[in-house]
This record gives C-alpha cells, structure tokens and sequence, in this order.
C-alpha cells in the first residue's frame, strides 16, 4: 500500500533550490535511508514530508487513514512534563504495561519502566535521554510511517544495535530516516535516497550497495571528480574486508559486491605505517600499571594494566558512565590517575579532540584560525599537507575557507577543530566522539585522511562503522571497573553486555520445540535459496563481461542474453521466495 507520495515537490530559501521537481513515493513496509551532504536539503525533504513545511511548488498527498510520525534534530518537550506524559500521554498503567511493544521499547531505550524512571522530570533531562524519550514517543505510538532526523546521535554502540534489531522486527512499519551512522543505514535500509543539487537519487539497497553503485558511476565519471572517486574507491576497499557481512543483507549480494571490488587494494599500507609510527614515537606510547581512574569521588576503573603501543589503532566502546572520556583525559594529560601509574613516552606529542568545542574568535576566517597553528602540516610518511590542503580535505572549499568563524554551525566548528589538532603535527591521536554532525561524505574524507596517519590513533565513538573503519583493535568497558580486551570487536562486545543484563524476553513464554524446529527448517531452506542464488547472480555476471569480448558475434550474442534472461527470471523467483522466508 502507497502511503504518502511526493509530486513535482520544490523548496528553496533565499535564491538557492534545495528541492528541484522532486517526484517520490513511500510505500507499507519500506526502509529508505536518505544522504547527502549538509545544507544539501535532507532535513527539508523530511519536514515537506511530515507536512511541517510548505513546499514552493509541487504537490503531497497521503491517505486520511495513514498516520505519520517525526522525529527532528531538537528535542523539545511541556518544561515541567514527566517522561510517562512525554512517552506514554493519558494511557492508563494496565493498558501500557500489558502491551509488549510498549514494554519492550522502555526496556531498550531506558532499561527499565519503573516510577524512578517514568517520573522523572524531561527538563532536568540531558541531551543524550531527551532524544531516548523523544523517539521512545514515536515507537510506541500506532503510527505507519515514521521520519527519523539523525535518530542515532547520542545513543551509544549498544543503543544503536538496539534500535536496528527493534525497527526490523516490526515489518509493517515504514521507516525514513537521515543518519551519518552507516552501519545503521546498513543494517535498516532497503533503498537509499540520495540528496545532491535538488534532486534525489534513489539506489536499490542499504549502504553497501549504495557506495558500489556509487562506484559503478564514478567509473565513468569525468576527470574532474577523480578526488571523490578515490574515496569510493577507498570505502570499497574498507567493504572487501567484509563490512556488510555483519550485515542482515542476504549472502548473494555480498558475492556479487566482492566480485566487482576484488582487485581494490586495502585501504591502507598497515606495515608501512607501523614502520613509520615506530620511528616517530619509539617503543613506548602509552602504559598503565595498576592504574586507578576516578571521575570527583567515583572510582571507575580499577587495577588497569594497559599497553598502548606505536601505530597502535584502538577503538574504546562502553556503557555511559563507565569512564570512556575520563580515561581518555588521563592520557591525554587533563587528568590523572589515583593510584598506579600512567608512563607516558618521551617522544609523545598527543593531539586531543574532546566533545566541547574551543571557544574561537568570530572574526577569524576559517583559513586564518588553521594558519595560526602551522602553514603546512607533516602526515609522518614523507606526505605533507598546506593549511588550505587539509581544509580542503576536511569539507572547507577554497570560498568557505573565508567563512567568519562566528558564521560557522555545529559541525563546521567540530571540523575546524579537528583541522587545528592536524596542523600541529601530532603522533598520536586522541578523538572523542569525532564523528559528531558531520556528514557521510564528510566521515569519509576523515576516514581516507587517517588512513595516512602514521602515528598512534585512539578513538571512542558511537559510530560503529567509523570505529571499525580506521580502528584495529577495540577494548570495551562495560561497566565492572576492568578494561577488557575485545578481540572480535564490537560484536564481543555487545555479547558481554547482552550477558550482563536480564533478559528483555523475562516476561515472555519459553518457545515451544515445534517452534524452534520449524525456525531451524526455515533457516536452511532460506540457505538453500541462498546458494541458488548467489550461482544464479555470479553467472550472470559473467555473462555481462563476455558480452563485452563477444559483440560482433551474433549468434554468441543471441544466446548469452537469452540465457541472462533466463537466469535473471529465476533469481527474481528465488528472490521472492527468500523475502518470503524471511518476512514470515
């Protein structure tokens, strides 16, 4: 069922068209995850569709019966409302608390939905639990179609998995959503709308799919955007490592992608860098004896031993409040250990980018604040960058390098900050949130410049796709005062959490055997149909490339597309049998 439809939509502020004629449908049960750079029109597009804004021209339409809800940018709330009235409004107690969806959405965003909890008072609230209760809202509520603007800022790793697993569980439910979390994006999406010089491109898929689609273009794409392909071509590298298969995404489309980036090199020389980070920073970095960490009174490490070496790259994952930042201040120098001790190397020069912003004079031009810490900037492996280089590469244009500081938002300034650690030349690396308001094209040009960091790098984010991106290794704090060594990653992580906690399915009936047994059955047949489909799809491919060796051949030509037919009608029948499978 169509459930609101787009027609000729056109929006522009002041003399600059954001939307341009821009024809889309949302249909029961589909996943988009819109993209494109910031200012580009993302929030615009969402607020036509909610019916918040006006469009110039054009048309929207949805049925009376469709019920429509949005999640924006701020949160906003009655100042002396209670988390039960912003969430739960006048339903009565029994009504919510013999409801499983309600239940489960308090458990996952709140960890619990007692009075403690439900009373609280939303302005006393931080930024992080007001977008908790703001879309805990919306995921309650019996609505159709829900518009998520950046839903995933503020929710930690475990949050964001949380959310993912929620939101595909409920099938019937159409989800739009902006987001800069990739792995989110990845995990949700079924489409992916891209918003670039007011139109919108739609691709068939999650995230993934978009960037190889991306990189199918770009290999026809002219001279002058041979920057941008780079960094496809680099994310492409970073996907052959086997991203988006910790993805939901079935099996054959994995193939099929691994076929087409096969020959793309990694994204980085790992040996070369260690190499050099060696000879920059010597043996020591970082070590930790018996360390003790303290935020005023509150003891939240304990008894740490930790050994940060050179070229070391270490993503930092962990539950609020377990020490994260705190820990990183340590090193960084801002803080201090209680009890044991912190050797720091001798040749360490750290660089530390915390979640605050440095109060900067206005009237500097963004070019000006970056020269006054260094004219051109070392990378560490014989690569040197000029200030206008490196603002370049963080998002900063020969025009925009002349912006008044004063005139910059959020995410200019969180970028402009970054450039200002780069320039001073540091070798190790300190990040805390980093990710934070920039946009995807704006994390990846981040992304492709650490990977010619040649130095030590450490890094606490929620962004799952950027930790696992330019980190190696991960150690998680979940809450018991120890450090702990995560050698898969954020997967063992999210397992360690999942085994500290009770159970969201307490309430819940034990699964009869007849049940399992019939979800085991289900599970292989969707295999099976897998296979089939991953031989069909490989084959096909093939069949494209010889169409390109065979073209003067009729009769070859005649019988390799009558055989892509062929093929192409039975993959589409597997295709639906395997989303039957798993829709059921």
């Amino acid at each position: 069922m169509n459930l609101l439809n787009l027609e000729s939509v056109s929006k522009a502020f002041d003399i600059r068209p954001l939307l341009d004629g821009v024809s889309l449908g949302v249909s029961q049960g589909e996943r988009i995850g819109i993209v494109g750079r910031n200012g580009d029109g993302k929030s615009t597009l969402l607020k036509i569709m909610a019916g918040e804004l006006e469009p110039d021209s054009g048309r929207i339409s949805k049925s009376n019966s469709v019920h429509v809800g949005m999640l924006g940018q701020a949160d906003h709330a009655a100042a002396d409302a209670t988390v039960r009235e912003v969430v739960l409004g006048d339903i009565p107690i029994h009504q919510w608390a013999s409801n499983s969806q309600i239940r489960e959405v308090l458990q996952g965003l709140f960890g619990g939905h007692g009075d403690d909890l439900l009373d609280r008072k939303f302005h006393s609230l931080s930024g992080g639990e007001r977008r908790r209760v703001n879309l805990a809202k919306l995921l309650v509520a019996d609505l159709d179609l829900i518009l998520l603007d950046e839903p995933t800022n503020h929710l930690d790793v475990e949050g964001v998995a949380w959310l993912s697993t929620h939101l595909k569980s409920r099938t019937a439910l159409s989800v739009v959503v902006i987001t800069h979390d990739r792995w989110f994006l990845d995990e949700i999406s079924d489409q992916i709308w891209e918003v670039v010089d007011g139109k919108v491109l739609e691709y068939e898929g999650g995230y993934s799919a978009f960037v190889l689609s991306k990189a199918e273009r770009s290999r026809q794409a002219s001279v002058e955007d041979s920057k941008r392909n780079m960094l496809i071509r680099k994310e492409l590298a970073w996907l052959r490592r086997g991203a988006p298969a910790r993805t939901s995404k079935p099996k054959f489309r994995i193939d099929a992608a691994n076929t087409l980036i096969a020959n793309e090199p990694p994204p980085r020389n790992e040996a070369e860098l260690l190499n050099f980070a060696a000879n920059r920073l010597g043996n020591t970095v970082y070590e930790l004896h018996q360390a003790v960490v303290k935020a005023g009174p509150l003891e939240l490490l304990a008894d740490i031993y930790w050994n940060i070496g050179p070229g070391d790259r270490i993503g930092i994952v962990g539950v609020n409040g377990a020490g994260k930042t705190t820990l990183m201040k340590v090193l960084s120098g801002e803080g201090r250990v209680f009890a044991g001790k912190l050797i720091t190397g001798v040749t360490v020069k750290s660089a530390y980018l915390s979640q605050h912003l440095e109060e900067l004079d206005p009237t500097w031009r963004v070019l000006e604040a970056v020269e006054k810490i260094a004219n051109r900037v070392q990378l560490g492996n014989g690569k040197e960058l000029s200030a206008s280089q490196l603002c370049e590469r963080l998002g900063f244009n020969k025009d925009q390098q002349w912006t008044p500081v004063g005139d910059l938002s959020g995410g200019e300034r969180r970028r402009l900050q970054l450039t200002r650690l780069l320039m001073g030349s540091p070798n190790v690396l300190l990040l805390d949130e980093p990710t934070n308001d920039f946009d995807v094209e704006t994390l990846t040009a981040l992304e492709d410049l650490l990977d010619s960091f040649a130095g030590t790098l450490i890094v606490i984010s929620h962004d799952r796709y950027f930790l696992e991106r330019v980190c190696d290794s991960f150690v998680g704090l979940v809450g018991d005062k120890s450090l702990r060594d995560l050698p898969r990653g954020i997967d063992e992580y999210l397992e360690l959490r999942r085994r500290s906690e009770p159970s969201l399915d307490k309430g819940k009936s034990i699964k009869s055997e007849s049940t399992i047994l019939e979800q085991k059955a289900t599970k292989k047949e969707i295999a099976r149909i897998e296979k089939q489909m991953e031989r069909r799809q490989i084959r096909i491919l093939e069949i494209t490339l010889e169409l390109a060796t065979v073209s003067s051949d009729h009769t070859i030509l005649i019988a390799l597309h009558a055989e892509q037919e062929s093929l192409q009608r039975e993959f589409d029948e597997l295709e639906m049998a395997w989303l039957e499978l798993n829709v059921s």
